[in-house]
């Protein structure tokens, strides 16, 4: 009979131990959870890190879940009922359209892309699921933003960079923001992450009613906007997807 590795199944034990805790944990935590030596527990977590299943905060010293587990492929992302109920709604919202859509997820303090569906037309594109997008600026970040009290914890302790001259860094004008996002159901971005590109993402919400994810169309400004403003039929498709994903997982009507 075969004998396990031990060193893959402390690493195994350690990810699950990431995955099942709280959002960060220490090394003397881990350590201490899976019984091992500082030294050893380090040692597994480094090599974990370079590979990028674990990623290391710079400010707190505390380890979490890395994104490359997302950028293994559709099969782990399957495992989310999210993606799996979004796949036919995030097509239809593309066809009709006729621009990209994007799924996104928080992670740590940006947006997890973890379904992209191309521009139905014959431009090279470039698949993004697996890249992160700011909380601050972008259309799915804010929805996440004001929906979800971590992603707004998030953003409110991140750097909020400008990106061009548009973006909205200031902590109280970024509120303001968010309230603007929860009265009307939805988020814009018009050139205040990427200069000529506008976004509107609405969000996703489950059975329990809590927001899980966001979904959003990207293109360019001239397409998306109409007189300065984003296309109101435009902002009336994504916020339907966003309804027929969250009915899908049950959440009923909103």
């Amino acid at each position: 009979m075969a004998r396990n590795i031990q060193s893959l199944e402390r690493a195994a034990a350690m990810l699950r131990l990431l995955a099942g805790g709280e959002r960060r944990l220490g090394l003397s935590d881990i350590a201490s959870s899976l019984g091992l030596a500082k030294g050893t527990a380090h040692g597994i977590l480094r090599t974990l890190q370079q590979e990028g299943f674990v990623e290391q905060d710079d400010t707190s010293g505390r380890y979490q879940l890395g994104a490359e587990l997302l950028r293994l492929g559709t099969t782990y992302l399957d495992v989310h009922e999210l993606r799996a109920r979004a796949l036919v709604w995030t097509d239809d919202l593309a066809r009709s359209s006729g621009e990209s859509v994007y799924l996104g997820v928080l992670h740590q303090q940006g947006v997890l892309i973890v379904h992209h569906v191309f521009r139905p037309d014959d431009s090279r594109q470039v698949l993004e699921i697996g890249a992160m997008q700011p909380l601050h600026s972008t259309a799915l970040g804010k929805v996440l933003s004001a929906y979800d009290p971590v992603a707004h914890s998030e953003a409110i302790e991140a750097d909020r960079k400008p990106f061009t001259d548009r973006t909205v860094c200031e902590l109280e004008r970024f509120e303001h923001v968010l309230d603007i996002t929860r009265a009307r159901g939805y988020a814009a971005d018009v050139e205040e992450t990427w200069e000529g590109v506008a976004s509107v993402a609405a969000p996703i919400h489950d059975r329990r009613r809590m927001p899980v994810g966001a979904v959003g169309v990207t293109g360019a400004v001239e397409r998306l906007c109409r007189d300065g403003e984003l296309r109101p039929e435009l902002i009336a498709a994504v916020r339907d997807c966003a309804r027929a994903v969250s009915r899908d997982l049950g959440a009923g009507r909103f």
